[in-house]
């Protein structure tokens, strides 16, 4: 089995809590906090049969990594998802499921991944990819960010995105990705297709060889002052309109 992890926060150890509760190992709980809302979670967590260690906000910082707990932490064991890409696709192809896939091209910001999974698992997408070298791990800020979302939905890390963005392409998949200075906007686009959805990082976007290895380009139309959008807020954008015109 793989090593424990940490997750802190309510809503991820609520997540894990709700999803798979026998992964746990244990939970830690700031003994001196005692408002509702710790005591929602402390008997949610009760009735799952979680083991319950009280603990201090120190301790809890330290087990965490990060001041931003809320009061919780647990040690858990990996939840299995797919064990890689190719399967994930299989399983979907399998199950006659249009794909929606996020491809997110130099996101180095544990707080922008952990918005774009959180996004991601609320429209729906069935996976998020990122090249290794351009991009952010998910670790316990990501997990804390994403409010649960870490845990449902598949983060493949891959060698070359290029590459994969060519293998999703010989699976008719087709890839979108994102630009102001594209010819149309993501509204004029057809996203009721095999769809994985291309952004980069908020400044740079893009790389270069990723673009050119898009089928198509979009831009989201801005009627304000700001030139663009922070890829979080991006990415809910475009996911969100393929799940209403998949609607």
């Amino acid at each position: 089995m793989s090593s424990p992890k940490v997750l802190f926060g309510f809503h991820a150890v609520g997540v894990r809590l709700k999803t798979a509760p026998a992964s746990i190992i244990e939970i830690y709980y700031e003994a001196t906090r005692r408002d509702a809302r710790m005591r929602q979670f402390l008997e949610r967590a009760a009735e799952a049969g979680a083991r319950l260690i009280e603990s201090d906000g120190l301790r809890i910082t330290r087990l965490a990594g990060s001041a931003g707990h809320q009061g919780v932490a647990a040690r858990v064991h990996p939840v299995q998802q797919a064990r890689s890409f190719d399967e994930l696709l299989e399983g979907l192809e399998a199950a006659g499921t249009v794909p929606l896939l996020l491809v997110l091209d130099g996101v180095t910001d544990p707080h922008n991944l952990g918005a774009c999974l959180r996004v991601a698992d609320g429209a729906g997408a069935h996976a998020v990819i990122a090249p290794k070298d351009h991009a952010v791990g998910v670790n316990a800020t990501v997990a804390k960010v994403a409010s649960g979302a870490a845990e449902t939905v598949p983060y493949f890390m891959v060698t070359n995105l290029a590459r994969t963005m060519n293998e999703l392409k010989e699976r008719s998949i087709w890839c979108i990705g994102t630009a102001e200075d594209a010819p149309q906007t993501l509204y004029e686009a057809d996203l009721k297709i095999p769809l994985a959805l291309v952004l980069g990082a908020e400044g740079p976007g893009m790389r270069q060889l990723t673009r050119k290895t898009c089928d198509a380009l979009v831009s989201i139309p801005m009627r304000g002052a700001v030139e663009s959008l922070n890829v979080s807020v991006a990415s809910g954008v475009c996911l969100y309109e393929a799940l209403r015109q998949r609607s």
